[in-house]
């Protein structure tokens, strides 16, 4: 796919988390086999890890918007090539549980195939996200 297609997936994903849609619905933009990643310390939230299928991304956003509060959450840039698109900015967010504010940079790394996310990696300081998990 070119890369005008790519930029316009991972828009059409980042507008459907920010207006709040389904997480069924955004999971549409997703793979049935979808490979999803944020690696970290696994155990502590439950998006941080390795899970496979369109499921994981719909309980991502679940969980995201049942456990945290967003603070801020900033684009700085999409980049894309044939086969992916990387969305790169910065965040903070609120953990419910603990009241703690993490702010962190991140780059979410789409592999696009057709007009579907094959795999969805996001690399963030997700130690600072757990240890700001923890009471």
């Amino acid at each position: 796919m070119s890369q005008q297609h790519n930029i316009a997936i991972a828009q059409k994903l980042l507008e459907g988390i920010g207006s709040g849609r389904d997480p069924g619905e955004i999971a549409a933009l997703f793979d049935a086999d979808l490979v999803f990643e944020i690696q970290g310390d696994d155990g502590v939230l439950p998006w941080i890890g390795r899970k496979t299928g369109r499921q994981a991304v719909a309980d991502f956003i679940r969980d995201i918007r049942a456990l945290t509060d967003p603070v801020s959450f900033e684009v700085e840039d999409i980049l894309a090539s044939e086969n992916r698109a990387a969305i790169i900015g910065a965040l903070q967010t609120r953990i419910k549980a603990t009241g703690k504010i993490i702010a962190t940079q991140f780059a979410i790394i789409l592999t696009i195939t057709g007009d579907v996310v094959t795999r969805y990696q996001m690399l963030e300081d997700s130690f600072d996200v757990s240890k700001a998990a923890r009471t």
